[in-house]
């Protein structure tokens, strides 16, 4: 090969190197192609998709933390009620002021409504309480509750209050209260089939890899809560029973003082159980949004590494790119000089 074939070889290297730092240069990337970078190839694909999958991690923790805080809203109206009950009616409840019987009665009959509708609190088209239906409300008619098979049961019942049968009304209303059968139940059929809803396990998010965090509340039965005293189990259905116990006692339950004393003792217990069942809901779910938030802010502090580690792959330093750029761009001008000379070059300017 002769000088000047040499010179436009070497001028070629130059410029196809030039393209590169220029590139380089200008997105601040080693190159876009990945199999330009054989050696680091596998390392920055496992970092790649561990980056990824933190990532999405993140995403559906966020996703499950809007949920609880959402839930926990709700659920601490659910509290204020029963608290209501617990504390200003059923201490209230007199059988010689029945105008105030007929408040109560009505404020039952609306709480009642309100628990139904707070029970199918929806997130994006989503019910909270319904497990893992999400499609469809776990309480199908918060207007009908009133007219309900438990609703009606526990009506009944009181309806036979006299002064000695206090302890076998409040036994009938706690077992209308538990019973699951189609047509006494407010809750939807899928959360009361026991090869359904009645015996899945809780909504979970996906928090880390093999780590699935329950933080679901089905409406029909406690999630973590443990229901002292006067209880079905449930602090809904306690809640319900309650409500559906004021609504039905009116002046006739009213001349058995002895009973109606007697019940309106049971009904706060009740209203007292769903309450403290209710503050354990919450306190619960306060721990597994600070767990979620510690494991997504983990799954941040991880995926800042692995960026960095990414970058030392795929990314130039920059001044140094922009040094070899301006080096090559000399050595390229003095290339196309020197191989400009020699095409002038003849044999008496050679022999001078």
């Amino acid at each position: 090969m002769d000088a000047l074939s040499r010179l436009n070889a070497d001028a070629a290297l130059l410029r196809a190197r030039m393209d590169i730092l220029s590139r380089q240069a200008s997105s601040g990337r080693k190159t876009d192609r990945l199999g330009d970078l054989p050696h680091e190839a596998p390392q920055l694909v496992n970092l790649t998709n561990d980056m990824a999958r933190r990532e999405v991690y993140g995403r559906a923790i966020d996703q499950g933390t809007t949920s609880i805080t959402v839930t926990q809203a709700s659920l601490q109206r659910l509290k204020d009620i029963a608290s209501a009950f617990r504390s200003e009616v059923a201490m209230r409840l007199d059988a010689k002021d029945p105008a105030a019987l007929a408040v109560f009665q009505e404020r039952a009959r609306v709480a009642a409504v309100e628990v139904g509708n707070l029970l199918n609190t929806q997130v994006s088209g989503e019910y909270l309480f319904g497990g893992s239906d999400l499609t469809h409300p776990p309480v199908p008619n918060p207007q009908a509750l009133m007219s309900s098979g438990m609703a009606t049961s526990i009506a009944t019942a009181i309806g036979g209050l006299n002064n000695s049968n206090a302890s076998a009304v409040a036994a009938a209303t706690l077992t209308a209260a538990q019973n699951t059968t189609a047509g006494n139940s407010p809750f939807s059929a899928f959360l009361e089939d026991p090869a359904g809803g009645a015996n899945e396990a809780r909504r979970s998010v996906p928090a880390a890899d093999h780590q699935l965090v329950a933080y679901g509340v089905p409406a029909n039965r406690n999630a973590v809560a443990q229901s002292m005293g006067e209880t079905t189990g449930s602090w809904a259905r306690d809640l319900l029973r309650g409500l559906f116990s004021v609504a039905a006692l009116g002046p006739a339950q009213a001349q058995f003082g002895q009973g109606f004393g007697d019940l309106a003792t049971r009904l706060r217990e009740g209203f007292a159980s769903a309450e403290s069942a209710l503050s354990e809901e919450m306190g619960a779910l306060g721990n597994v949004a600070r767990h979620l938030e510690s494991t997504k802010t983990r799954h941040q502090d991880i995926s800042d590494i692995l960026q960095r580690q990414i970058t030392a792959i795929t990314d130039v330093d920059m001044a140094t790119t922009l040094t070899q750029l301006q080096g090559t761009r000399t050595a390229l001008e003095a290339s196309y000089r020197v191989t400009s000379s020699l095409g002038e070059l003849t044999l008496s300017k050679f022999l001078r």
